[in-house]
């Protein structure tokens, strides 16, 4: 009986030896992949002029002075208006041939620094723009409607408003 266990013990181990050496035998299935990543240059925004409302001598009711995105001032009823006006205007560089937002703002209070204020809503030129090169790959303007009181205290009246500017 012990030859027979001994024959069945052998036999075992030449048939387990035989399926692990199938399976060591096997070969691997495998596949490959590409790594990919784009790099874009850090957006810079410039502003390279400001909004500039001119000179306004105030009128006995409320009125309105605004200053296109072109920088076409359009003087409201009861007011005069002198002087040179200019849009705000910002210049993008970012990568080429890419698209990127432009928000901000909507409005801006302005300050005489002596009690006085008066609040402008601005307008953009654009939403989006598509970079046309990396040294200046676009710009955009920002103008405005300034609205004054009857009256309005008379001062060198300021304020500052943001823009961003974000990849698509």
């Amino acid at each position: 009986m012990t030859k027979l266990i001994q024959r069945a013990i052998v036999g075992a181990a030449i048939a387990a030896f035989g399926l692990s050496a199938g399976v060591a035998q096997a070969a691997p299935a495998t596949a490959t992949a590409t790594a990919k990543a784009r790099i874009l240059k850090q957006i810079t925004v410039t502003n390279t002029s400001d909004l500039d409302f001119g000179t306004i001598v105030a009128g006995a009711a409320a009125s309105t002075v605004a200053v296109s995105t072109g920088a076409v001032r359009t003087c409201g009823a009861g007011l005069t208006c002198t002087g040179t006006v200019t849009s705000a205007n910002f210049d993008i560089s970012a990568t080429n041939n890419t698209v990127v937002t432009v928000t901000g703002d909507n409005s801006v209070t302005l300050a005489n620094g002596t009690g006085g204020t008066m609040s402008a809503a601005l307008t953009r030129s654009a939403t989006t723009l598509t970079m046309a090169n990396a040294a200046i790959g676009g710009s955009f303007q920002v103008g405005g409607t300034l609205s004054l009181a009857a009256n309005q205290a008379d001062g060198a009246y300021t304020g500052t408003f943001n823009v961003s500017v974000d990849y698509q």
